[in-house]
């Protein structure tokens, strides 16, 4: 028999551990940073407000303009966008710190890290930056395109590790997650050696906007079935002017880091891994949906001693591969209910009110 859940029992879901933070910075060297945009109230006049959005990044190191990062990515569904994924596939490589922000506000933040990777390196050919969005028309303006280079230069300087901010900030601002109050969540999971020492660590960050009310599902528990909108109210998409969503309209950005040595095609086959966690808690792909993960190592090659001509690359023997995938698997779910729970509940254009999903809603839960 299952023994009854206690309190909090969603906060570590899963049977692996997690990092000391429980986010993705538990991977040494990895920092992220936020610029958050409200302002104003009321009626939406485009250009005008009110503003609900942001820019967050994600930086793999502080010299990753100059020295890249092995990286391979997963297109779960593929309406949605995330600039610089066929550079990156084709060279195995993540050049630039990852940015994201709001569905108009790719071609800015895309820009801006494009100045920035020429400033910091200024032997670059080019830069294509890895930009992934998704959309926050409920809340945000965003035909006003509010987001500008001094935001993504702000949310750069925000970059830091240790604890990372979640929920209702930077580009999860105006973001909704299973009809309630979603945002950016983060968590980590360890691999445990046969010692029982952490061999590797693997973290995760979201940017949640995805996914329909009845399937949320956290740890196994049908949450979004026993939390109806008589007990939570929903999102009014059917408020908006000009804008045609059915249930499930959103998407959701998923990024992944890890110490473990891991070649492109590995990072590559650790983001398809994230699909498993976005399912788990009733994510579904669906047609309007857009789903992306990247995932990226920071256990970088070296030179050759023997041979300046080449370079070393460590990778992970196979057969740690699947514990790894496991743990990339529990990360993400544990990001997704992060972003969830972090979350406020917000009043946004056209007083337009999204409600949070709170502790107190889980712990009242007869499971």
């Amino acid at each position: 028999m299952i023994p009854a859940r206690g309190s909090g029992w969603y906060r570590e879901v899963g049977t692996q551990p997690p990092g000391p933070l429980n986010a993705i910075t538990d991977v040494a060297g990895v920092e992220v940073g936020h610029a958050t945009l409200i302002e104003g109230e009321g009626k939406r006049v485009a250009g005008v407000g009110p503003v609900r959005t942001g820019v967050t990044v994600v930086v793999p190191g502080r010299d990753i303009w100059t020295r890249p990062v092995r990286a391979g990515a997963e297109r779960i569904n593929g309406a949605g966008e995330v600039c610089g994924l066929e550079w990156m596939r084709e060279s195995g490589e993540l050049q630039t710190a990852i940015g994201l922000t709001n569905t108009h506000s790719l071609g800015v933040v895309r820009d801006a890290l494009t100045r920035v990777h020429v400033r910091e390196n200024p032997r670059q050919m080019f830069s294509l930056p890895v930009v992934g969005e998704t959309c926050d028309v409920v809340l945000n303006d965003m035909y006003g395109h509010h987001v500008r280079t001094e935001h993504v230069e702000a949310a750069l300087a925000d970059a830091k590790g240790g604890p990372v901010e979640q929920g209702s900030v930077g580009s999860g601002t105006g973001m909704i997650c299973h009809d309630f109050k979603g945002g950016i969540g983060s968590a980590s999971r360890r691999v445990v050696g046969e010692d029982g020492e952490p061999e590797w660590t693997v973290g995760v960050l979201v940017q949640a906007n995805h996914g329909m009310r009845e399937r949320l599902t956290i740890d196994g528990v049908p949450v979004g079935r026993m939390l109806g909108v008589d007990k939570i109210p929903g999102a009014d998409w059917a408020s908006i002017p000009s804008v045609q969503a059915a249930a499930g309209t959103g998407s959701i950005i998923i990024v992944l880091a890890t110490d473990a040595p891991l070649l492109a095609p590995e990072c590559a086959s650790l983001a398809k891994r994230a699909t498993f966690g976005l399912a788990r808690t009733g994510g579904a792909g669906e047609r309007k949906s857009g789903d992306f993960a990247v995932a990226f190592s920071t256990a970088r090659e070296e030179e050759d001693a023997g041979d300046p001509r080449l370079r070393v690359s460590p990778h992970l023997s196979e057969l740690r591969l699947s514990a790894l995938y496991w743990a990339a698997i529990e990360a993400t779910e544990q990001a997704i209910v992060n972003a969830l729970l972090a979350a406020e509940t917000m009043t946004g254009a056209d007083g337009n009110v999204v409600h949070a999903l709170t502790v107190e809603h889980l712990d009242a839960l007869p499971v």
